[in-house]
């Protein structure tokens, strides 16, 4: 009864989530076009971005079933090599350090970090694993010869997750305290936003963000509370923001995800925002894939959701493409693992497999 109840379950698990996440895009997507619609904006960038989501967790899911170890590989290699072309991956004007395309190369190299990890957690035979874990290094020192801090910081953070990972029994406890980390930063952004830490923490926060930074993130705060329910529409902010306008090259964004959602859709935008990412825990957390795979996707995941805090990663098609890509990795459910399980049930019940 346990064996033959068991993919049913692990079947129902999968539909109840991908169920939820549809409903969360879904979402996502229809306010904004409400948002847009009552402040005349423009929500074509959030609706890129949902379908970029979607598109690349629907190619994670199919690859990751097929080839679980290939797929993860390619994906790693395939960031790398975008983060290499930056900042060519866009159109439009081109951004230093530390705005612009730096968050971008991060969050790039933070989710092929994670692919490579992931690859080397689902290789079944010990001469894959040690060129993929190579991979995972190599990338980690690709950030450093890019400059990018952060981005060596958040490789190494997941490599040094998926190491640990691989010693946990229950992924409940991991998924919790990924979620919480990503909360810690968030509210750290408001809080430096809204003035009320202590002094000389603020002044020593501001100093490593940048004073323009935070003066984004202030005028988005004010935005956020002039119209609480409806923001001022999608694509609106450098229209309405000092700060945005002073910039010598403005890019019209807050560079925090949460905080242009909040200014742009509202309260309702930033609880959507919150909800894909809870969305994509919960996947993890039920996926039947090996704890070590879905915690190492995680801790990408959530190093992306921390840059998108502080800067604008999400912006980037590539990288939410990316993103999406990882978590349909780690949810999907390998073709082998079925054959692998229809073979014993059928002896167990006597059957025959061939005339």
């Amino acid at each position: 009864m346990a064996s033959a109840t068991g993919p049913d379950a692990d079947s129902e698990r999968r539909n109840v989530s991908d169920a939820v996440g549809v409903a969360v895009l879904g979402a996502c997507a229809a306010w904004s076009l409400i948002t847009a619609a009552m402040h005349d904006g423009r929500p074509e960038g959030v609706l890129l971005a949902v379908l970029a989501v979607s598109a690349g967790y629907a190619s994670g899911r199919i690859s990751g079933a097929l080839v679980p170890v290939a797929a993860p590989c390619a994906g790693a290699l395939a960031g790398l090599g975008l983060a290499l072309a930056e900042p060519r991956i866009a159109p439009g004007p081109q951004f230093d350090a530390p705005l612009g395309h730096a968050g971008a190369t991060a969050a790039l190299l933070t989710l092929a970090a994670g692919s490579a990890c992931c690859a080397a957690r689902a290789a079944p035979a010990p001469v894959l694993r040690g060129p993929l874990w190579l991979l995972a290094v190599g990338i980690t020192g690709t950030a450093l010869v890019l400059g990018s801090d952060s981005g060596f910081v958040l490789c190494t953070a997941v490599l040094l997750c998926s190491l640990a990972a691989g010693r946990m029994r229950h992924r409940g406890l991991g998924v919790v305290g990924l979620g919480l980390a990503a909360a810690l930063v968030a509210g750290a952004t408001w809080a430096v936003a809204g003035n009320v830490l202590p002094g000389g923490l603020t002044e020593s926060l501001e100093g490593q963000l940048g004073p323009h930074r935070v003066r984004l993130w202030q005028d988005a705060l004010h935005m956020a509370h002039r119209d609480s329910a409806l923001g001022v529409g999608p694509g609106r902010f450098g229209e309405l923001s000092n700060a945005a306008a002073e910039a010598l090259l403005p890019d019209g964004k807050p560079h925090s995800a949460p905080f242009q959602m909040a200014a742009e859709q509202g309260v309702v935008g930033v609880l959507l925002l919150a909800a894909a990412f809870c969305w994509v825990l919960h996947a993890l957390w039920r996926t039947p894939r090996p704890t070590p795979i879905a915690l190492t996707a995680g801790a990408a995941l959530t190093g992306l959701a921390v840059i998108a805090s502080v800067g604008d990663a999400l912006s980037f098609t590539a990288v939410t493409a990316g993103a999406g890509f990882l978590a349909g990795l780690a949810t999907a459910h390998p073709v082998a693992d079925d054959a692998s399980h229809t073979v014993p049930q059928a002896r167990a019940r006597g059957d025959r497999l061939a005339p």
